[in-house]
């Protein structure tokens, strides 16, 4: 009951407070009530990821073009002092420079103070703050592009309430040393904040600021895994007339499963920002919050798409900053839908993709294209290219492709997808250069049963004299009838051969076979992938 009339007061005070103070000298990023807003005063609203920066300094030019590649406007790059090495004014300056190059925001972390109070190893508010002012030369001019996250999960769950005073002193630290940056300040209870600390006493700390230039971040893990849990923090931050942003989440973690979804949808409707953890290179049992495998932007995990692609995620809700040319009164026209692609030269492990070229009228120009594939609902991608052509590699052998492209703007503004392409990888033959591909497509269909044709392409540079196609049968299917090929089945496993007729393909020569099959009634399954090889 207490802690209902403090917070209820709170709610009254804290507005009088704001109003009170004079108007924010803006220098950059700032605030404006419960609002991020830039220098020319539009709303900046954060959609990005976290990249562990200070333990994979080697992937920072790769990770920063894919991040930007799925549609973030903000990245959150993990830095050191000391407890990992440190990293320079040098490469502080470098990593700025890769933010402003990929267009986004970047908010500057010290991953220090992780758990201090109970992470014998952790650094203090007070040394993180002096691990920013050493770095000054590199962040004075920097106001419109980077944010200062002063410390990571400043304090455990031992004496949370420390965290008022080590924050307000950091803070201080930083403003007396000519630090005009928008500021973010983590919770402690390691991010979390399940005691109230930081939501109770952010008005304290944000008055504490002379600037009043502080975002205050809770991270969203396993305390927050109902609905109510994330509403009700969000909505008495705002309720008080404090910028939040959710500075760390995760769909899963050690300490319980949050409720993501309803921790991004929140975000959207509330109009805060969110930063998912992480890229890639996790470990100690969380490897599951990698986003891309192994660093590679190609490979998206089960998180990294519904982070980037799904419901409110970063694709359909991330507005480039206007510094960059994506806020207000910038270009927000998306370039024209590409051609649809089609194929050429296909290998065992490459392709040549051509398409016809999009146009611009936003005023950006093009800056190039996004070519994806397509695997049921998730969409991998595979390259980018300034011009209307690129050549694949590393593909895998006798492998069906689904591809299209989606065009990007100066602005970062993506068209649609263009229509869907489909080619298979060769298996490279028997002959030196020959191979084939094989390609099913249903002809007729009903309700327990189908027809499909197979057409058999030779893509080597040589003549063929014969082919066989291999395909798997969903469960329950059986192969009826063919012709133009002989056809066996093991299982759910049907290899089909050529005919006496039309074995001899010379390149790029091509023949059809056909099957009839049936299916339980109401399926409507056919054969997706079948691959070749030639003899």
């Amino acid at each position: 009951m207490v802690r209902t009339v403090t917070l209820s007061l709170l709610a009254l005070l804290v507005p009088m407070l704001f109003a009170a103070q004079p108007a924010n000298a803006a220098v950059g990023l700032h605030v404006s009530g419960t609002k991020i807003v830039e220098g020319n005063g539009s709303t900046f609203i954060m959609r990005g990821v976290s990249h562990a920066h200070a333990w994979y300094a080697d992937k920072l030019n790769s990770a920063m073009a894919g991040i930007k590649s799925y549609g973030s406007n903000a990245v959150r790059v993990v830095l050191s002092g000391g407890r990992w090495g440190t990293n320079s004014a040098s490469d502080v300056a470098n990593v700025i420079a890769q933010c402003k190059a990929n267009k986004m925001i970047c908010v500057l972390e010290d991953h220090d103070t992780t758990g201090y109070g109970e992470d014998g190893a952790a650094y203090t508010l007070d040394q993180a703050a002096n691990y920013w002012v050493g770095l000054k030369s590199v962040l004075a001019g920097q106001e419109d592009y980077v944010v200062i996250n002063i410390g990571n999960e400043p304090i455990g769950n031992t004496n949370p309430g420390s965290w008022t005073s080590a924050t307000t002193g950091a803070i201080t630290k930083l403003r007396n040393a000519g630090l005009q940056h928008l500021i973010m300040v983590d919770a402690p209870n390691w991010g979390q904040d399940w005691t109230n600390t930081m939501r109770s006493n952010a008005a304290t700390v944000f008055a504490a600021d002379p600037q009043r230039n502080t975002v205050f971040s809770v991270h969203m893990y396993g305390v927050y895994d109902t609905a109510a849990e994330i509403t009700g923090y969000v909505d008495a931050s705002q309720s008080a007339g404090l910028p939040l942003v959710i500075g760390e989440f995760g769909f899963n973690h050690s300490d319980g499963n949050p409720d993501e979804d309803t921790i991004m949808a929140t975000a959207v409707s509330r109009g805060i920002g969110y930063l998912g953890w992480s890229w890639s290179g996790n470990g100690g049992g969380v490897e599951y919050l990698d986003m891309v495998t192994g660093f590679n932007t190609a490979s998206l995990t089960s998180w990294g798409d519904r982070i980037f692609n799904g419901a409110n995620g970063i694709k359909a809700t991330a507005k480039q900053a206007a510094i960059f040319g994506g806020g207000t009164g910038g270009d927000t026209t998306p370039p024209s839908t590409p051609g649809t692609p089609s194929a050429a030269n296909i290998t065992s492990s490459g392709a040549t993709l051509s398409w016809s070229a999009s146009t611009d009228t936003g005023g950006s120009g093009l800056a190039g294209y996004d070519v994806y594939r397509r695997q049921g609902t998730t969409d991998t991608l595979l390259a980018q290219t300034a011009t209307n052509s690129t050549t694949l590699t590393g593909l895998t052998a006798a492998t069906q492709y689904q591809v299209f492209v989606r065009a990007r703007d100066g602005a970062g503004n993506l068209s649609g997808n263009s229509a869907l392409a489909t080619f298979t990888t060769t298996t490279g033959g028997g002959n030196g250069n020959g191979g084939c591909s094989a390609t099913v497509t249903a002809q007729s269909q009903w309700s327990g049963g189908y027809v499909a044709e197979v057409k058999v392409t030779n893509t080597g540079t040589a003549a063929v004299s014969g082919w066989t196609v291999t395909f798997t049968l969903p469960s329950g299917h059986a192969v009826t009838g063919s012709w133009n090929a002989t056809v066996t089945s093991s299982g759910q496993t049907v290899t089909a051969k050529n005919v006496s007729y039309n074995g001899s393909l010379g390149p790029n020569a091509s023949t059809n076979f056909g099957f009839q099959a049936s299916r339980p009634g109401g399926n409507t399954q056919v054969p997706a992938t079948a691959t070749c090889s030639a003899s």
